[in-house]
């Protein structure tokens, strides 16, 4: 009978999602892969190991279907988010404000929500969300995803407290710059503004954040790490970073 521990990573078709995916199963996990790019997850899927199955976030029925294949849950990997625009607050695309809360916040308090009875059941469960630094530090042009990722925070700081005497952990760990798809998905596909976010710097990779959750998912069940900041040499906070003149 298989008793490897059961993952769950959300957004896990590219990024940091796919990236953990990937971490978690090396480090023995028996990883469960949810996102909506079907046919790309099923790529990572197979890289890894693992299951996948449809998920978007944003919707119940998507949620109670993915959970309904689920037998058992030990780790959930809170990945899923994203931030659309650099509005300010005087000229807000309150559509993509809404999407961001959507996907950020609700989707986060939806698949947790839905989990939480199997990661209680497990007797040592966890709870990792993948926050940001927009979370910790605002900043010019953030007011839409530095919103959605305080509020994703709150969630995920409140439910520590909510958790206590439960056999359920719960991490928050924000990282600061990444180079993945997620200033690609920012700028609409706009290659340029994506490449120059990065340009004269090293960031982070997908791979670094993966390599931190694993990390955190392997602690022993007495030990939880409540909160981590990971950000590149070359970055102190957003908008403070150090770029080469080459």
């Amino acid at each position: 009978m298989d008793t490897r521990k059961i993952a769950v990573v959300t957004g896990a078709s590219s990024g940091i999602g796919a990236a953990s995916a990937k971490a978690l199963a090396a480090a023995g996990f028996d990883v469960v892969l949810g996102a909506r790019r079907t046919e790309r997850l099923s790529e990572v899927a197979a890289e890894c190991g693992g299951t996948a199955l449809p998920l978007d976030v944003t919707d119940e029925a998507s949620v109670a279907a993915f959970v309904f294949e689920i037998g058992r849950c030990d780790l959930l990997v809170n990945n899923a988010g994203g931030a659309f625009g650099l509005d300010t607050s005087a000229e807000a695309d309150l559509d993509a404000w809404q999407r961001m809360y959507d996907v950020n916040v609700l989707g986060t308090a939806r698949i947790t929500k839905a989990l939480l009875p199997l990661l209680v059941a497990s007797g040592d469960g966890q709870v990792v969300t993948i926050g940001s630094i927009a979370a910790r530090v605002p900043y010019q042009g953030g007011a839409g995803y530095n919103a959605a990722k305080h509020a994703e925070a709150a969630i995920t700081r409140v439910l520590r407290i909510e958790l206590l005497g439960q056999p359920v952990r719960v991490c928050e760990i924000d990282p600061g710059m990444v180079e993945t798809e997620f200033s690609l998905v920012r700028f609409e596909g706009d290659r340029a503004k994506a490449d120059a976010v990065y340009a004269g710097m090293t960031p982070l990779t997908a791979e670094d954040v993966a390599e931190t959750v694993a990390w955190v998912a392997t602690r022993p069940p007495h030990v939880n790490i409540d909160q981590i900041t990971v950000m590149p040499r070359d970055q102190i906070g957003p908008g403070i970073v150090h770029r080469s003149a080459d």
